[in-house]
């Protein structure tokens, strides 16, 4: 609906009018194919969207244009042969075949699966969620959904990411994953606390995940990164001086170290890493109807309030603020030069205060 809104706001603001009239006369002659493609390329120019976006946008009007003319059709039906009237079905079933109520999806048992659920379960949308239980790394995820074998995974955002699948940009933690800690050896806990300004952490080399959008973050910002194509490889890298801190999101990090327990680790205390890059949906390029069904659901959490009071339940983010001592940090701020220009910053109501703070000077 707010993509309707922005084509007919677009056209008023304009005067685009007389040109969507001679579109419209100029398509009637054409096959339906090149009619379609014709509408295509004519609403991306006035629109600007991406072709993901424009994607859940055909199909949301596709969806609408086959039923008001499924009724049509029937009554015009009535008055001519049964041939015809499969013929007509045939080609309706061809372009708008049946939408699946199974959705796949790699993500496991946590806040972002019980959110994906609330949120079609607010869309009316009649889904079930399957999750797969075999783990994929996140070049494995992107494939899958390309080949439709995953419907939706979630994940930290990219350019690249946005570009190859469909994104939902509703940030699932707020901006909170962008706010990262770091794990350090606890030998160099002086260290760390030494660091005043972005030249002195400059000194310091951080660890990634290959895989994952921040290593390239950190890397444009030129600071040095060791990577490792194996999430669980990093630990021990650390222990053994590789390099000298791994950034988890906040709200992540105690239950990362409890899971991968080392005597030799610690949570540091002092340093704030910032940078905006949230975390969505992503969804099949395959189920554009899914993506809207989703951002659908997840719209009406945030108007009426229960996406924020089921956030800060089910990440007990009051407990999180008092243990973080956000405020009391060192803040580390990172441009992100590849965030898209779609990502929705002026909507205060979907992030969380921390990218305000002035933090310890």
């Amino acid at each position: 609906m707010a993509i309707h809104l922005t084509v007919a706001m677009r056209v008023i603001a304009t005067g685009m009018t007389s040109v969507i009239r001679y579109v419209f006369t100029l398509t009637t002659t054409l096959i339906i194919t090149k009619r379609a493609a014709c509408w295509s390329l004519f609403i991306m120019a006035l629109t600007g969207l991406s072709t993901a976006a424009f994607t859940v946008f055909a199909a949301d009007t596709a969806s609408s244009h086959f039923a008001a003319n499924s009724h049509s059709n029937s009554n015009s039906n009535s008055n001519s042969n049964s041939g015809s009237s499969e013929a007509t079905k045939s080609d309706v079933s061809h372009i708008q075949p049946p939408i699946s109520k199974t959705i796949v999806t790699t993500i496991q048992q946590t806040w972002q699966l019980n959110l994906l659920k609330e949120a079609l379960r607010r869309s009316d949308s009649g889904y079930q969620v399957q999750q797969m239980s075999t783990q994929m790394n996140q070049k494995r995820k992107v494939e899958e959904a390309l080949a439709g074998t995953v419907d939706v995974f979630w994940s930290m955002t990219s350019k690249e990411l946005e570009e190859t699948v469909l994104p939902v940009r509703i940030p699932l933690f707020k901006g909170l994953l962008g706010n990262r800690l770091l794990i350090i050896r606890k030998s160099d806990e002086a260290r760390f606390a030494n660091v005043k300004t972005m030249a002195d952490f400059r000194q310091l080399k951080a660890g990634q995940n290959r895989y994952w959008p921040d290593a390239t973050i950190l890397e444009v910002n030129g600071l040095p990164v060791v990577t490792s194509y194996q999430y669980t490889n990093l630990y021990p890298m650390l222990e053994g001086g590789r390099f000298d801190y791994l950034a988890l999101g906040a709200q992540e990090i105690s239950e990362e170290l409890e899971n991968h327990p080392d005597p030799a680790l610690k949570v540091d205390s002092h340093i704030l890493l910032q940078y905006r890059s949230p975390a969505y949906f992503f969804v099949s390029p395959k189920r554009p109807e899914l993506a809207a069904a989703i951002l659908a659901g997840l719209e009406s959490m945030v108007s009426d309030g229960s996406f924020d009071e089921m956030f800060n339940r089910e990440l007990k983010i009051e407990q999180l603020y008092r243990e973080a001592k956000f405020e009391q940090r060192v803040i580390i701020r990172l441009d992100t030069p590849d965030l898209s220009p779609l990502t929705p910053i002026e909507r205060t109501e979907l992030w969380l205060d921390l990218f305000s703070m002035q933090g310890a000077k």
